[in-house]
C-alpha cells in the first residue's frame, strides 16, 4: 500500500476552502460537477482569493458573476 502524503496546514487549509466554495456554486445553481470543474480550470485564480482573505461565499459569489 502506498503511503499517504500529508499535507501542510496551509494546504489542507485551501482544500477545505474550495470545497466550501465547491458548496456555495452548487447553491447558486452550478452541479457538482461543474463547481469542480470550475475550481480546476481556475485554481490559480481561487488561489489567489483565498489567499486575499475572501470567504469562501464571495469567492463563489465573484464565480457566479464571471
Amino acid at each position: 500500500m502506498a503511503k499517504k502524503e500529508k499535507l501542510d496546514p496551509e494546504t489542507a487549509a485551501l482544500i477545505q476552502w474550495c470545497t466550501e466554495v465547491e458548496g456555495f456554486l452548487v447553491a447558486g445553481g452550478a452541479t457538482l460537477a461543474q463547481a469542480q470543474e470550475h475550481i480546476e480550470e481556475q485554481v490559480e485564480w481561487f488561489t489567489d482569493m483565498f489567499y486575499d482573505g475572501l470567504s469562501p461565499e464571495e469567492a463563489a459569489k465573484a464565480a457566479l458573476n464571471d
